[in-house]
């Protein structure tokens, strides 16, 4: 019979970054030679499965989650790839996404909407290293850029229950200057501050906007407003992982650092859809500028009956955005470009056309300016989820 290698993947099934990452595992064995898999659906933490003891195969992809995880996978006498990156020691080889870049967009975004207070929401520590690595990047970068950074404390005795934690959580949120910008660990917390804020009778986003992490379309849509999320691209990190297994199950060198990958960048939903100045007339063109940037109006349209002067106006915008309101629709319309790139198959020439309203020789010479890139290859380094 032909020999095919017996991989086991132990990813959970019940989050949906783990089944972005196993959309990835799909594609590379699509892409390459068929595997032999073994996978069980589980939930992210369960204990070693049993079966590990006596299983014999080739290879193994991993969300190591704790110590027990990883004592009984440095048991086996096969490559291992972690897909997590939880563990401060961390003997086995690391495919993972970059926390430095998600909170770096994280923050541009904000600063771009023109909020200059911030806070963070995150897991209580110690629980979850990637979520104390955002925290910890998200304060850094924020007094970096010279503001200051408000972090939810946890309690030191547990929560007994949801409404307990909810109820501190909105008490938390009540206390926090406003407007004021809300970068959770992931879209569940997200969700949970959300939901506080609807209890602490906070207007979101106006008066906080959040944003979460992993852009879950579950959590992001159960929210009231929708959670804007940054996408973390699960399918890269599942492809990349598994053709390191490949190459370690070949004979191949482990790489010595954990190779950490961007994210595909940030789902704009509607609890951020916002710009925080304190200008009413700056908001207003920019409220007018986020309804109407797929729409063919030029911004003496948009400026047409604003009761300030022209040139007041422009003065205003380049003191709370640091930009020209022509640079801030061009902004939003390249915005949502990228996002039709990233998530549709819909062609250049009609994104260009809902986008920028102009053909694609124009806005491709746009977008390259922009970004360094042309349209297509943007939409082809995110494309590993398109299976």
């Amino acid at each position: 019979m032909k020999t095919v290698p017996r991989i086991a993947l132990l990813v959970e099934t019940s989050r949906e970054y783990g089944r972005g990452i196993l959309r990835g595992v799909i594609r590379y064995q699509h892409e390459h030679q068929p595997w032999s898999i073994y996978f069980k659906p589980q939930g992210l933490g369960e204990p070693p499965p049993s079966w590990l003891k006596s299983w014999r195969g080739d290879g193994i992809l991993a969300r190591i989650n704790d110590t027990r995880m990883a004592r009984a996978l440095s048991n086996t006498s096969v490559p291992v790839v972690d897909l997590r990156n939880a563990l401060p020691e961390n003997a086995f080889p690391t495919v993972a996404i970059s926390n430095r870049k998600v909170v770096r967009l994280a923050v541009d975004h904000f600063i771009d909407q023109g909020f200059r207070r911030f806070a963070f929401c995150g897991t209580p520590p110690g629980e979850n290293r990637n979520q104390d690595d955002r925290c910890a990047l998200f304060q850094a970068l924020v007094r970096q850029r010279g503001f200051d950074c408000h972090t939810y404390q946890y309690p030191s005795a547990p929560f007994r229950s949801w409404e307990e934690e909810q109820l501190h959580l909105a008490r938390w949120l009540k206390s926090l200057p406003t407007p004021i910008a809300l970068m959770t660990c992931h879209d569940d917390r997200g969700q949970q501050a959300i939901d506080a804020c609807l209890r602490a009778e906070l207007a979101v986003p106006d008066e906080v906007a959040i944003l979460g992490v992993d852009n879950d379309p579950f959590l992001c849509n159960l929210s009231t407003p929708q959670l804007s999320s940054i996408d973390v691209y699960p399918e890269r990190i599942g492809y990349e992982a598994a053709a390191l297994l490949h190459r370690l199950m070949n004979g191949g060198r482990a790489p010595r650092k954990p190779l950490l990958f961007d994210p595909r960048g940030l789902v704009v939903r509607r609890s951020t859809d916002v710009t925080a100045v304190g200008d009413p007339h700056v908001a207003e063109v920019c409220r007018r500028i986020r309804e109407n940037a797929s729409k063919p109006v030029s911004i003496e349209q948009l400026l047409a009956d604003v009761s300030v002067s022209r040139s007041a106006l422009f003065r205003r915008f380049r003191q709370h955005l640091g930009r020209s309101p022509k640079k801030e629709l061009s902004r939003v319309r390249l915005d949502r470009a990228k996002a039709l790139l990233s998530n549709s198959t819909i062609s250049v020439e009609e994104i260009a056309r809902q986008t920028f309203q102009t053909d694609s020789k124009h806005f491709i010479s746009v977008f390259r300016s922009a970004t360094g890139m042309t349209p297509t290859v943007y939409r082809r380094q995110r494309a590993y989820h398109q299976l």
